[in-house]
């Protein structure tokens, strides 16, 4: 009894005592197994190279890709997904070494696998950007813009390559109408039912890709407001393509970024009928490590709490910068 009444029963500060305590009572756990390990793999150079707005990331060679990869298969990380960085002069307007059965992100597929087997999901980006020298996801039409189903037609060939290279899951990313159709069909045409498709479901054209596209030596002038989502736009039309993504044969979808749209998340996790992921992205962790750099934030905490707060909106798998180092915390 206090000077205010007994109130049996109503002490949340209970629960909360001790670290134990506290462990026991928890509604939501990280695991390593929910981590995918983003991971940039560049031609032509001997040693990596790091990426100056990422600190801790950089752009692979084939053997420190390896490394990398077992790594995470180490630490109990669940897949890796990989981003090809051509050579400048590979650069065309059709993104033609993305195609390339030889092209460097089909190297590192095989290098990966070679390394770790099918102890890690080996996963791959499917998109042009990376490829073309304007820096778009996908072909220009004759005023500049984007022709999105000449697009798809790359697509498709890019997933077969990507296929053959022995990928367990295809991300396409571009933010293309039908392109999981499309890719669907182009595996399934040459007998690949078995490789899965992670659709960017809702990828929102946002001011924290900076970062990645240092990492991924991106040549774009412009924007790409055209086909990804307006950050206002919402609920509504993430949930349209999540119908279109399913009706077209997803396996998996995504929410990207994943901090600024935790709401996105939360609403799709509620409505989609398979496992959802979010890709804590480039700004994300370039903010948190220059905070962290100045002093301004317990680096470590503020890691796993971020990815706890990803988790509990309804993410069942998270691709982060941080996958090995939280894994072996975890």
């Amino acid at each position: 009894m206090t000077a205010y009444g007994s109130f049996p029963g109503s002490r949340p500060r209970r629960l909360r005592a001790n670290p134990v305590l506290r462990r026991m009572v928890a509604e939501t756990r990280v695991h390593p197994a929910d981590l995918i390990l983003p991971a940039f793999v560049r031609e032509g150079i001997s040693a990596p190279v790091p990426v100056s707005s990422m600190p801790g990331v950089v752009q692979h060679t084939l053997d420190t890709l390896r490394k990398a990869a077992a790594e995470a298969a180490a630490a109990g990380v669940s897949g890796i997904m990989l981003f090809g960085v051509p050579e400048d002069a590979k650069k065309d307007a059709a993104g033609t070494a993305g195609t390339d059965p030889d092209g460097i992100l089909q190297a590192g597929i095989r290098a990966v696998r070679a390394e770790v087997g099918d102890e890690l999901l080996i996963m791959s980006d499917l998109c042009l950007d990376e490829f073309t020298d304007h820096g778009h996801c996908g072909v220009l039409d004759a005023r500049g813009r984007i022709d999105n189903d000449a697009t798809l037609e790359r697509y498709a060939e890019m997933a077969q390559v990507q296929a053959d290279a022995g990928v367990d899951v295809v991300g396409p990313s571009g933010m293309m109408d039908g392109q999981v159709g499309v890719v669907r069909d182009a595996l399934d045409t040459i007998g690949r039912e078995d490789v899965a498709i992670l659709a960017y479901t809702a990828k929102f054209s946002s001011a924290f890709y900076g970062p990645f596209r240092e990492a991924v030596g991106s040549s774009l002038t412009g924007d790409r407001k055209t086909y990804q989502q307006d950050p206002a736009g919402g609920v509504q039309d993430s949930l349209r393509e999540l119908a279109l993504d399913l009706e077209e044969g997803a396996d998996m979808v995504m929410v990207k970024p994943a901090l600024p749209y935790l709401d996105i998340l939360a609403r799709i996790a509620a409505e989609a009928s398979v496992p959802v992921a979010a890709y804590q992205i480039s700004g994300e962790y370039a903010m948190v490590e220059a905070a962290a750099e100045r002093g301004w934030i317990d680096r470590d905490a503020a890691i796993l709490e971020t990815l706890t707060g990803i988790k509990r909106a309804g993410a069942s798998m998270i691709l982060t910068y941080w996958a090995t180092e939280a894994a072996r915390r975890l």
